[in-house]
């Protein structure tokens, strides 16, 4: 008998739970279930037909004292138990979900300990007689038409057992998503660990031009999400999700993974993977390669070639780049939120010092140089990197394509900052070069759609804006194309339909704010700048706006608006100028505006690279001072 009273072993269709062993057979084979999962079901099977809440799993695996995300935890170890047992969610034989309750064991137990178990659970008059053979009932005609259906599919006579059960085919799939590894280390600490692990084999499967891989800015989405695979997997568009968690004891580390048809939630494919801190990188290439072949997705030598061309990294290195890439993903994170300056600068300080002791432990490790390069010189958040750090990031760069010359973020953020500082043609090479080298890559497309759309190449532009969005549909580079096309209706519809998808995001409401403005809906636009005003954390700014509006309408508004700005930069603040531009020119102050567009120049802010295409400078067009600013940055007139 088990510790709880049940049996030791518990049988049930071709499998044998072995309580004692922790072991689960089938057909007299073991078949590979990790401890956590074999915990839950065991729970089950020993409460056949009853409900097993999801608290008392909570409570059986990790009692009250342990804080984890035991709800990921909890899913993962029921999809594990169903990839072991060939068991369907829809449809299932095995494991039934109770909806906000938890599961419930539906299986028939057979078997002499089995059944005494199942007997156990029943009431004492429906219990059926132990000495009662079940074949006994069967009439002798039945018997016979079973023995000869035995033999036709057990010899496979004439090819009919093909004929009448045709081979299981996997269902097509060509686009998939890696959703955020659950950290299963009962430590918080190692949340860096489960993130980066994402990344590495989002980063993996991109490679595989065939298939299309959503990029890990959406999925990060559904971190902890309560939303079910189907709903994910329509809104991200994809054919199937990877799911999985990531579990540490001292340097060794055990990652499992499954793949799961998005639209049925069927489990496709599942496996585990133990390696050391030293060999955790290749281990992803690995993942990649097993579902690129469970899917039949096409996989080129080139591209099999840079999955499992893994350099030999210091343990310590990966550990500091992977600890580096969750502070910078933290600051970004944090974007322009009013009085999280501190904190921003704080986690962009931390990541840096990270990058920094990667690349000391091993000065061999391309991606950190990367790690380093973007923070010194590629915007990613306002205030942007200053200028000054310009040659020590194009450095930084230099010296991870010296190592990896195939790496192509590094050449999405060289030509991010040649964007920057408006040297054109590198910008097109490099975003060029970039797709050829990965075309799962979005901010490669997303790139060379900014910069197609400021040489006025529309149409182009477009095309790439949807490449882009099928990769990361959180972008917004479709809507900025029918922005600058000034088909504002078209902009606001696709605005309004992500604020609609989305928990609050006061970025979306505040570019929403502009395109209502420009289509001269002027009440909706102070409603969005205000909401995104709160949202940054100004209220300051929220409560002018509103009084503004309130007291004088729109203009009222506009004028409260950049006066608050402007206040805040008098006290030692860090303001937009493209900002304080576009408010000028709506209030018809053009020198002001001006102004303000020469302190864009200066500190080489996102507006300068816009100005042919940006509506929100269209009222300063036909000023001579606008065709000067044009030549300045180098673009066609």
């Amino acid at each position: 008998m088990s510790s709880t009273g049940a049996p030791a072993s518990i049988h049930f269709g071709a499998f044998e739970l072995d309580a004692s062993s922790g072991v689960l057979r089938k057909g007299g084979i073991a078949v590979k279930l990790h401890p956590q999962p074999f915990r839950v079901l065991q729970l089950l099977v020993e409460n056949p037909g009853q409900p097993v809440t999801r608290e008392r799993i909570r409570q059986c695996l990790w009692g009250d004292n342990t804080f984890v995300d035991f709800e990921r935890g909890i899913n993962f170890c029921v999809n594990q138990i169903r990839a072991a047992l060939g068991d369907d969610a829809g449809n299932p034989k095995y494991v039934e979900t109770l909806p906000r309750c938890g599961y419930r064991f539906i299986g028939s137990l057979n078997g002499t300990n089995g059944e005494a178990l199942a007997e156990a659970s029943l009431p004492a008059a429906v219990a059926p007689p132990i000495s009662a053979p079940r074949f006994r009932a069967l009439p002798v005609t039945a018997a016979v038409v079973l023995l000869a259906v035995v033999a036709v599919f057990g010899l496979n006579v004439g090819g009919l057992r093909s004929l009448l059960l045709p081979k299981r085919t996997t269902p097509a799939i060509r686009s998939l998503a890696v959703l955020p590894l659950a950290n299963l280390s009962n430590d918080p600490d190692q949340e860096y660990l489960s993130d980066g692990m994402t990344d590495a084999l989002t980063t993996d499967l991109s490679q595989v031009s065939a298939l299309r891989v959503i990029s890990r800015t959406s999925a990060m989405r559904y971190k902890k999400t309560d939303k079910s695979l189907p709903q994910i997997g329509r809104e991200l568009g994809v054919d199937a999700v990877v799911e999985g968690a990531v579990q540490r004891s001292g340097n060794h580390v055990r990652i499992s993974a499954q793949l799961i048809q998005a639209d049925t939630d069927k489990h496709l494919w599942a496996r585990s993977y133990e390696r050391d801190m030293q060999d955790i990188l290749s281990l992803q290439g690995d993942i990649a390669r097993t579902i690129a072949q469970e899917i039949s997705v096409e996989v080129k030598p080139l591209e099999e070639l840079r999955m499992t061309r893994v350099r030999p990294i210091n343990s310590n290195a990966v550990e500091d780049y992977l600890q580096g890439q969750y502070h910078y993903q933290n600051a970004k994170h944090m974007g322009l939120h009013f009085g999280e300056a501190k904190a921003h600068e704080a986690e962009l300080n931390q990541a840096l010092t990270f990058f920094q002791r990667a690349v000391t432990e091993d000065p061999n490790y391309a991606r950190a140089y990367i790690g380093m390069g973007e923070i010194w010189g590629v915007p990613a958040t306002f205030p942007y990197p200053p200028i000054s750090m310009e040659q020590p990031a194009r450095d930084a760069f230099s010296k991870a394509l010296a190592i990896d010359p195939e790496l192509a973020e590094a050449y999405v953020d060289l030509g991010k900052m040649d964007y920057r500082y408006w040297n054109w043609p590198a910008v097109e090479q490099e975003a060029k070069h970039a797709i050829e080298l990965n075309p799962n890559l979005a901010a490669a497309h997303y790139l060379y759609s900014a910069f197609l759309g400021e040489m006025g190449r529309m149409d182009e532009a477009m095309e790439e804006a949807e490449h882009t969005q099928a990769l990361d549909p959180d972008t917004d580079r479709v809507a900025w194309v029918f922005y600058c096309q000034r088909r504002f209706d078209r902009f606001i519809e696709l605005k309004r339909s992500y604020i609609s998808r989305h928990a609050f995001d006061p970025m979306a409401h505040f570019h929403l704010g502009y395109g209502y403005e420009r289509a001269h809906m002027y009440k909706e636009a102070v409603d969005e700048w205000e909401t995104a005003m709160s949202g940054f954390g100004d209220n300051n700014l929220a409560r002018d706006l509103r009084h503004g509006y309130t007291k004088t309408g729109f203009r009222g508004a506009m004028r409260a608006w950049a006066g608050g700005l402007e206040l805040i930069e008098k006290q030692g603040g860090t303001v937009q100028p493209d900002l304080l531009a576009y408010l000028y020119s709506i209030l018809g102050d053009k020198d002001r505006a001006f102004a303000w567009l020469e302190n864009s120049m200066e500190m080489h802010t996102a507006q300068p690279p816009a100005f042919k295409v940006d509506p929100t400078l269209d009222d300063l067009r036909s000023d001579p001072r606008f065709a000067d600013l044009l030549r300045r940055v180098g673009l066609p007139q």
